[in-house]
């Protein structure tokens, strides 16, 4: 989905999709008054909000973008690829921590409990285990924190981080 968020408006979709909190927040404040509704600081608040959008929000979202593109210009993006760049730098540097410090096991357990988590929640939902009427956002919140968790474990460990390992392994064994 954040594809779709990047081919629609690009500059709003870097900053929403690059894990850099502050640009994150710009994003979102962009289409929160473009459309004249709160949208949350979250890639898939910002997806959602601008994929629900009318055509006339679209419009003025279109708007919002060419006035984000020059605000991040302003402070030093020339293109829409340097904020991109940013995110790739960050899973870089973390990939590299892991192999510099051999630190296999601890990334491996806290995702083995990410996914032990999801499917527990899975599970109650599927069971029918689900709280009082009180909780119930609070628990559909949770949920939707345990997604994005296991999204981003899935993508590390089978992603396209799994395919450069691989193709990085192949790459070394030519002669």
């Amino acid at each position: 989905m954040p594809d779709f968020l990047k081919n629609i408006l690009p500059w709003i979709g870097a900053a929403a999709t690059g894990n850099v909190p502050a640009l994150v927040t710009m994003a979102a404040s962009a289409v929160s008054s473009s459309l004249g509704v709160p949208v949350k600081a979250d890639t898939g608040a910002i997806t959602a909000a601008v994929s629900n959008a009318t055509p006339e929000q679209i419009a003025a979202l279109k708007q919002a973008e060419a006035d984000f593109a020059l605000k991040m210009q302003a402070l030093g993006f020339g293109h829409v690829e340097e904020l991109e760049k940013i995110a790739a730098g960050d899973r870089a540097d973390a990939r590299d921590r892991e192999v510099k410090t051999g630190d296999h096991l601890m990334p491996r357990v806290l995702a083995a409990f990410a996914v032990a988590c999801f499917v527990g929640l899975v599970y109650s939902v599927l069971v029918g285990m689900t709280p009082a009427d009180g909780m119930k956002d609070t628990f559909l919140i949770l949920i939707g924190a345990a997604i994005a968790v296991f999204k981003d474990v899935y993508g590390y460990y089978f992603g396209s981080s799994a395919g450069s390992r691989a193709k990085d392994a192949a790459i070394a064994d030519r002669p």
